[in-house]
């Protein structure tokens, strides 16, 4: 703009704040800016100076104020105006085009370690603090009875909590008292993990603070790391021996976007590397011209415009059931899903489905949610009723015991997206404690109304072009689909008796929560790694016995690098070198089918066992830069890798996290050769009792049932 003027002067006003601070990268940026063009000026032949000043008096950065206790503490002291000026006078007459004016405690400033951008400023050698001095709580712990070593870290640690906060000492700092209660951001949450990086000599992840909420949790994690005690650490074997007949899968059943209608193709969209995400549903009622806005603060709108939607989902053949049309109108759809794949479950098992009537089969269903009542509020058909059990959450397990006359347990859970796989858990227990014969597990979504993309929107959870980036680093959010699945459980004995296709084996599996979390909603990843822990003791296993995981991977900035990093501490250690644990996502394929995503991973998992392959996830630009990926052997499925059978069978765990804090993890192992001829999976249309053919005959090759 002032290239053309004869300039006596050109000063631009800088800033050194950005220096060992957090938050401040986008001003960083602009200082860089004016950084570069002082330069550019000053290499043209015109005059040109760019100060970077420290601050002077009080300080304030928009509505927000530096506290100056925070300056000192980083060895960067406020300045007064008069040197401040007399320093900007000095420089004026001088030659250079960028300059740092600022009264800085040397001792405090390079007291932390080494850094690059004071290296030729300072000597290393002058520092107060000895070489060594990362280690040195961990020799005053390890010098300690072991009585003692826990008040000594959790003094260490609450001081530098109090610090981090400000506090003059630590009696604000309660042992037991949430971080985010005492006044911590993600960026305080940084800070102190940087400073217990220093303090310990460890590497500990950017996630600590969400892993361990208090100041005594964070004393016990690191007390365990210090004294290396983390991998003594043991887990009871709940349910009993399952070696001499273990729960298998004998049957799946699924509906999932982009045409999915059966596990075969499911498994063509994920060796195909398919991405099933598609526009707003046109059939629905949706006013899809209005929903969508870019603005994540404007209300009533979603700045994401796809997702992976179900075709059709208001098709479904009543009179099969014996539903009169009123009732069948009136059902959640996410019932309706439930009842054909049920049906098709027993189908694909060698089972009539009317011949179970009367039989000990038990009815796990997992759900998230019901917003269909919401259509039916704005509907003119008269429904009444019917409308209570049609949106009950309660009736999605009692609809298919109902229809199907199943006797053994029938219950209902919502966890929200961990419900199915928690389902899967709840149905192997119940079989191997002998309340069941068999088991129907189920999960199902149905987006009937916009409502969780607009809820979600608020929230800046979503991903912008709807998919999730599991693990990688340009994850932006979540990307919601829909979705439903049935998978058929029995003893190996029964299948085996009855000449029941086995197609996996779930090994063992757990569930437990996060507890006292860091935030209602916040992933623990701690409680992640004991949940996983806990399957693999279920399930008589160590780490390096286990291939693959299928992650619950959602595609988001914070989730993902915890459930990366409780991976990295748990299946990432001890593992043969030429066994990484392989990880990977299909929500990358589907989008995330919420109550259905636990049951969508298995399924997966089950078809790459038979296949001898694990499908690629994908959007991944560059593993993310979140997650230490050097802390453990685990690699990110960006291409598609070849699982060949070896000297023991092929296992895989299947991960699923709810919003509620209700964790669950389960692991499939290869399914053992049969002792003798067992019945084929139907591929085809299937004879029905009347002549009739089956539900499931008439998809995907005849007309969808009306």
């Amino acid at each position: 703009m002032l290239a053309d003027r004869d300039l006596t002067a050109f000063v631009l006003f800088s800033s050194l704040l950005f220096l060992g601070s957090v938050g401040q990268a986008g001003y960083a940026a602009a200082n860089a800016a004016l950084t570069a063009l002082a330069e550019a000026r000053h290499a043209a032949g015109r005059p040109a100076l760019s100060v970077a000043w420290d601050t002077v008096g009080r300080h304030r950065h928009g509505r927000h104020r530096t506290p100056h206790h925070q300056l000192r503490r980083s060895g960067l002291a406020p300045m007064d105006a008069a040197p401040a000026l007399a320093a900007l006078e000095r420089h004026l007459a001088g030659d250079a085009p960028c300059v740092v004016v600022s009264d800085v405690d040397w001792a405090r400033l390079t007291a932390a370690g080494a850094r690059p951008l004071l290296a030729e400023l300072t000597d290393p050698t002058d520092r107060t603090a000895p070489a060594d001095d990362d280690a040195a709580l961990r020799r005053e712990v390890l010098a300690l009875h072991p009585s003692s070593r826990h008040a000594a870290v959790l003094e260490a640690v609450r001081t530098q909590i109090a610090d981090v906060l400000g506090h003059a000492s630590i009696a604000p700092v309660e042992p037991e008292a949430p971080l985010s209660a005492l006044g911590f951001t993600s960026l305080l949450a940084l800070d102190l993990r940087g400073r217990l990086n220093t303090l310990t000599g460890l590497a500990l992840p950017a996630t600590l603070v969400f892993d361990h909420p208090t100041a005594d949790a964070l004393a016990r994690h690191l007390l365990h790391e210090l004294a290396g005690t983390r991998s003594t650490e043991t887990v009871a074997a709940t349910g009993g021996d399952q070696s001499d007949d273990p729960i298998v899968v004998v049957s799946m059943s699924c509906r999932f976007a982009g045409g999915v209608y059966t596990p075969e193709e499911l498994w063509r969209l994920l060796s195909d590397g398919a991405d099933a995400m598609s526009a707003f549903p046109t059939d629905r009622g949706w006013d899809t011209d209005s929903l969508y806005h870019p603005d994540p603060d404007h209300e009533g709108t979603s700045y994401a415009r796809e997702g992976g939607f179900l075709p059709g989902v208001g098709a479904f053949d009543a009179d099969l059931f014996g539903i009169n049309p009123r009732e069948a109108l009136a059902m959640d759809p996410q019932q309706r899903l439930l009842l054909e794949c049920s049906w098709e479950a027993f189908e694909r098992a060698g089972v009539d489905p009317r011949s179970v009537r009367g039989s000990r089969i038990g009815v796990f269903a997992g759900t998230n949610g019901q917003d269909y009542p919401a259509a039916l509020h704005n509907s003119a058909e008269n429904l009444a009723g019917y409308v209570a059990t049609g949106s009950a959450a309660s009736v999605f397990s009692g609809r298919l015991a109902y229809a199907f006359g199943l006797e053994g347990p029938a219950l209902t859970v919502d966890t929200a997206c961990s419900a199915s796989l928690v389902a899967l858990h709840l149905a192997s227990q119940a079989l191997r404690a002998g309340e069941c014969s068999a088991a129907l597990v189920a999960g199902a979504t149905v987006m009937t109304t916009p409502g969780v993309f607009v809820e979600f929107s608020r929230q800046r959870a979503l991903s912008p072009d709807g998919r999730c980036k599991a693990f990688s680093d340009d994850a932006d959010g979540t990307g919601w689909g829909e979705g439903a699945a049935v998978v058929l459980l029995e003893r190996l004995s029964e299948a085996r008796r009855h000449g029941h296709p086995v197609l996996a084996v779930l090994r063992g599996s757990a569930v437990n929560s996060d507890g006292a979390s860091n935030g209602l909603t916040a992933p623990n990843g701690a409680a992640q790694q004991r949940v996983i822990r806990q399957a693999l003791a279920n399930a008589g296993l160590a780490t390096g016995d286990v291939d693959a995981v299928e992650a619950h991977g959602t595609g988001t900035s914070l989730g993902d690098p915890i459930e990366a990093h409780a991976l990295l501490a748990t299946y990432g250690q001890d593992r043969p070198a030429d066994r990484p644990l392989w990880l990977g996502s299909v929500k990358s394929n589907i989008g995330h089918t919420q109550a259905a995503a636990g049951l969508a991973g298995v399924l997966k998992m089950v078809l790459a066992l038979r296949h001898g392959t694990l499908p690629a996830t994908l959007h991944v630009s560059a593993p993310s830069r979140h997650v230490d990926w050097a802390a453990g052997d685990v690699r990110l499925l960006t291409e598609a890798q070849p699982w060949p059978a070896g000297d023991r069978p092929r296992r895989a765990g299947v991960s699923a996290f709810g919003v509620s804090g209700t964790n669950a993890h389960a692991i499939l192992e290869q399914a053992p050769e049969p002792d003798g001829p067992t019945a084929p999976e139907p591929d085809g249309p299937t004879p029905r009792p009347g002549g009739r053919r089956s539900y499931r005959g008439c998809w995907p090759g005849g007309p969808r049932p009306r």
